[in-house]
């Protein structure tokens, strides 16, 4: 829903009624990730996508049919057509669960409200029931961060169950489907809810003013992070130098490190290669619980970092999380091509990804996710299996 909340909004402002298709689940080599939204106004107009193109029609119709019949939402799903590629499903092989429903906004004030805070890039939580009773289908619960929710999901034992976690879910900046209920504790309904969350976006902390790190910090706001840059050094670390930057910091790295705020999005990149600098800003950086932490230097600074570290009392493990020499070997030389291979190290690190080309792996394209992206990269989430980087094939050199 995130990707089409700006269009949600306007609507719901005018108080036109809308057909909402929401992506609620996805298997096999699926092209959009759940919470992903098309919507068509009662004149007709559509926003958004739920696959990317290969099932937009017939969903299309089938947000019309229930615009017009005014009927209780529906579930259904579409998959691949082995008899004819280019029949209603998906060709890319996966398969997709939508739920479409019809919302009036008149008498669904609550989603206005969240749209705006969604809008507006402050933190919220929108629940939507996608499994459950029939006359539960469909509803929606507003969560902010603080405060009271808006609307019901049926009464106050559900409403508080899925309140609880729709926040533990906010706090972690991701999207995805909980199960509640089922029991006196809770509520005797068992409901299936998908969480869409808008939270502030991640922060991608670079430290080291130097050329790598104007291209880095492109690339970071790219791909939907908030970047700061920071530098010991006043004089190299400036406006000037770092046009796409969020925000410039004149300020000892590991001293910065300590007074600012990262949470399990957070990805650090140490690009100095100056032990001065490096080894009591990596000595704190591997002791806290951020997503991702990279180093730039050759192999032998590597090893020489390693040493200090050691000395400095880092423990194995923490040292396990370090990526350096940072980035993926895609042969880069450019400041440009560096940015790109430690960007594409992040992604791949968030998403338990193996940084080989696609041409060389077996199974799905899109692993399935349970993370809402915004952009390209909102919410990155941190995969439960740690990324250990690209394994290659026997025999093969990358070019």
């Amino acid at each position: 829903m995130l990707n089409i909340a700006e269009t949600l909004y306007a609507w719901c402002r005018e108080g036109r009624p809308f057909a909402l298709a929401t992506v609620v689940d996805v298997s096999g080599s699926a092209p959009l990730p759940p919470g992903t939204a098309l919507a068509v106004s009662a004149d007709g107009d559509v926003i958004g996508s739920v696959s990317g193109g290969c099932v937009e029609g017939a969903v299309y119709e089938l947000c019309r049919e229930t615009l017009q019949s005014a009927g209780a939402p529906v579930l259904t799903r579409f998959g691949y057509s082995d008899s004819d590629a280019f029949a209603v499903g998906l060709t890319c092989g996966g398969e997709i669960e939508i739920l479409v429903q019809r919302v009036d906004p008149a008498v669904q004030p609550h989603l206005t409200a969240a749209l705006a805070e969604m809008v507006a890039s402050r933190p919220a939580a929108l629940a939507q029931v996608v499994d459950g009773p029939e006359e539960l289908l469909g509803g929606t619960l507003y969560v902010p961060a603080w405060g009271p929710y808006g609307g019901t999901l049926g009464g106050q034992r559900e409403d508080e169950a899925v309140a609880a976690q729709a926040r533990a879910l906010l706090r972690a900046g991701r999207t995805g489907r909980i199960e509640v209920g089922g029991d006196a504790d809770t509520c005797p309904e068992r409901l299936s809810v998908l969480v869409h969350t808008s939270a502030q976006p991640p922060r991608m902390l670079i430290f080291g003013a130097v050329d790598f790190a104007d291209a880095l910090s492109e690339a970071g706001r790219f791909l939907g992070y908030r970047v700061t840059v920071c530098d010991a050094r006043p004089v190299f670390a400036t406006r000037a130098r770092f046009p796409h930057a969020d925000e410039i910091v004149a300020e000892w790295p590991h001293r910065y490190l300590a007074t600012t705020e990262v949470d399990a999005r957070t990805a650090l990149c140490v690009l100095t290669h100056d032990a001065k600098f490096d080894i009591p800003l990596l000595r704190l950086a591997l002791s806290l619980p951020v997503a991702y932490i990279g180093a730039m230097g050759s192999r032998r600074t590597h090893e020489q970092r390693l040493e200090l570290l050691q000395e400095a009392g880092v423990p194995e493990a923490d040292l396990a999380r370090l990526n350096s020499p940072v980035g993926l070997d895609l042969g880069a030389h450019t400041s440009q091509e560096t940015a790109v291979s430690i960007a594409a190290e992040i992604i791949a690190h968030a998403n338990g990804g193996t940084g080989l080309p696609l041409s060389r792996r077996t199974g799905p394209i899109h692993a399935p996710r349970s993370a809402s992206w915004k952009g390209a990269l909102a919410y990155p989430p941190k995969s439960s299996t740690p990324y250990a980087g690209p394994t290659l094939p026997d025999g093969w050199l990358p070019g």
